[in-house]
């Protein structure tokens, strides 16, 4: 087994059996209103589904939204997340239940109502949660990748940056140890534990799925294994946080949904902050950079360090920048283009689309890693 968080490792295990299926079938908007019916007249008896639709966005599980009357009369709108046999992640449904209910009243989160992880009525693992109404980006921003170069302008800009270093400061500060995560491991054993597994866990998908053999992953993997920081108080992580995962409401700005909490896990914070400082999130606007077009740099870090009460360690901080370029060509270029070869997944045209930014990272690499040949 992988050295990495046991629920995880036994995840990677189980990944290689779906290899060898043949192709996934993207699921029909009728055949989801069929399976919702029958589900609800188990678990809401009297309850009747409408509106089903299927919501564009996501590499990774197939989205709808319905609506849910129930036998008092009033309509509620939920939002089915369902794996598909693969994605540009792997990750856990029981793991995306759990965090998101811990996190209910300390920041916005949809809440999550129903799981089927097994599963035992859905063709694949799947969870209902409420709707949240709410944009992703500016409706001026035009047709791209949500969170991939969103312009958020003035003066949402102003309004939503107070929030988006306050929520991000929460989410470190909470006390995962009072919480019930009977599906998250903690990692004490020693101040590398929570990185070192996090390595881990990717590089066993990157061996997996690699397409191509490029020879900077393998150093920048072994750089990341050589270099493993200490992280003496390990943190809830949310993973994806940057602009493009969250709602807000376009009039007024307030944030009503952080959203994609499924690579959650306890570890570093300065991954998070490694995470959202990457150029591919950001806005270049008369030459300023702007990361996940909130701030620059620079200011990013001084604001989080004012919301959090964190003093950011900018060793751990580059290390994560690392880190994180790695990640992501791993996602895109590994996990993505396998499960687009594979036929595994039902956004092959987005996944193959993504990509092709596999050698902006592999670019990115080499520039790091030649910093640390420099110092």
């Amino acid at each position: 087994m992988v050295d990495t968080e046991p629920r995880l490792a036994a995840m990677l295990e189980a990944r290689k059996a779906r290899r060898a299926m043949p192709p996934y079938i993207p699921q029909r908007d009728a055949d989801i209103a069929a399976l919702l019916e029958s589900f609800f007249a188990r678990e809401e008896p009297g309850a009747t589904v409408s509106d089903v639709a299927r919501i564009g966005g996501g590499a990774s599980k197939e989205q709808f939204v319905f609506s849910l009357a129930g036998p008092d009369g009033e309509t509620r709108r939920y939002v089915l997340r369902m794996d598909a046999l693969e994605g540009i992640t792997e990750t856990s449904r029981e793991r995306e239940f759990e965090i998101l209910t811990a996190f209910q009243g300390v920041v916005p989160v949809p809440r999550p109502i129903w799981l089927d992880a097994e599963p035992s009525h859905f063709p694949m693992p799947a969870i209902i949660m409420e709707f949240v109404a709410g944009v992703t980006k500016p409706r001026t921003d035009g047709v791209s990748v949500t969170g991939l170069g969103t312009v958020l302008g003035d003066p949402l800009r102003g309004m939503i940056a107070p929030q988006y270093f306050e929520n991000l400061a929460a989410i470190h500060k909470f006390d995962w140890r009072a919480a019930n995560l009977k599906h998250f491991a903690a990692p004490l054993d020693d101040p590398k534990q929570p990185t070192r597994w996090l390595i881990q866990f990717w590089k066993e998908l990157l061996e997996q799925d690699a397409v191509t053999r490029e020879p900077v992953l393998r150093l920048a993997t072994q750089w990341l294994e050589d270099n493993v920081p200490d992280c003496p108080d390990p943190c809830v992580v949310h993973g994806d946080y940057r602009t493009g995962n969250y709602l807000f409401d376009e009039v007024t700005g307030q944030v009503t949904a952080i959203l994609d909490w499924e690579m959650a896990y306890i570890g570093d914070f300065h991954a998070d902050l490694g995470w959202l400082l990457q150029p591919v999130f950001g806005s270049s606007i008369d030459g300023v950079f702007r990361a996940s077009d909130i701030a620059p740099p620079e200011e990013m870090i001084a604001r989080y360090e004012a919301a959090s009460g964190s003093a950011v360690d900018r060793a751990k901080l580059h290390y994560f920048t690392v880190f994180n370029a790695w990640k992501s060509y791993i996602l895109v270029s590994a996990l993505g283009m396998q499960a687009a070869r594979s036929a595994h997944n039902h956004q092959d045209v987005l996944l193959t689309f993504l990509a092709a930014t596999g050698p902006m990272f592999v670019d990115e690499l080499a520039r790091l890693l030649m910093m640390e040949e420099s110092r």
